[in-house]
């Protein structure tokens, strides 16, 4: 099947952004992933115009939904290009676009270092020894699961780069260590933090729940981090 390749390329965040398009006749069984790879594959590398062009700047590190660095917005959600394939995709144009809610790279590269800063404001590490309950497992399981791609932060409508709420990426991760930690001046650190940083800041819609590309049970992790902080369950 033959599809219309359409990428938002833009050479750095101070220059204007444009649109260009190429053809991929290929499997609908195809990833993104596998299309921009292939795209850029090509020497030299053409339009749909015939202009020769520059390769496509795009992350990748796994290629199998473990890393989250190949987050963009794919006909206008985000997702990741490695675990997005043709075939679940409507029509034959498929639409490429960086994250909007990062400073942009270059093309479909963005900047997420401000949702790690984030994590770190938070303390979101451990001062003791991790204490384990097995009736928590499983959700300290998928806690730790989150790839902290960002897809989460795309749909939110508290969250910006510029701005100090965390999002939900911060009380994902959040609930492993409130629950593990049992130095009680740090998980009081934490827990000033996080009401500074999510607790006040959300405003419930619960955007982030449906789009996680791993699946995970997003407003289970952010019940239960609200849950330890507030009211000390």
């Amino acid at each position: 099947m033959v599809y219309k390749i359409r990428i938002r390329r833009q050479e750095s965040q101070k220059a204007d952004s444009y649109w260009q398009e190429f053809e991929f006749d290929g499997s609908r069984n195809s990833s993104v992933a596998t299309v921009l790879k292939e795209l850029n594959s090509r020497t030299p590398l053409k339009d749909n115009s015939g202009n020769i062009v520059t390769p496509i700047s795009w992350e990748c590190s796994c290629m199998v939904r473990k890393c989250g660095a190949c987050a963009m917005l794919i006909n206008e959600r985000p997702r990741l290009a490695c675990s997005t394939f043709l075939h679940t995709l409507k029509g034959s144009t498929i639409t490429l676009e960086p994250l909007s809610k990062f400073p942009l790279v270059r093309d479909l590269i963005v900047d997420r270092s401000n949702l790690f800063e984030n994590l770190k404001k938070l303390n979101l590490w451990l001062e003791s020894e991790a204490h384990m309950s097995s009736w928590t497992h499983e959700p300290r399981y998928q806690s730790a699961r989150c790839l902290m791609c960002g897809c989460c932060l795309e749909v939110c409508p508290n969250f910006s780069a510029n701005g100090t709420f965390a999002g939900a990426v911060a009380a994902v991760n959040a609930f492993r260590i409130l629950n593990e930690e049992q130095e009680s001046t740090h998980l009081n650190e934490i827990s000033a933090e996080y009401k500074k940083k999510y607790f006040e800041g959300c405003g419930k819609s619960l955007s982030c729940h449906d789009i996680c590309p791993i699946g995970l049970p997003v407003e289970e992790l952010l019940v239960r981090s609200n849950a330890a902080v507030v009211w000390g369950k």
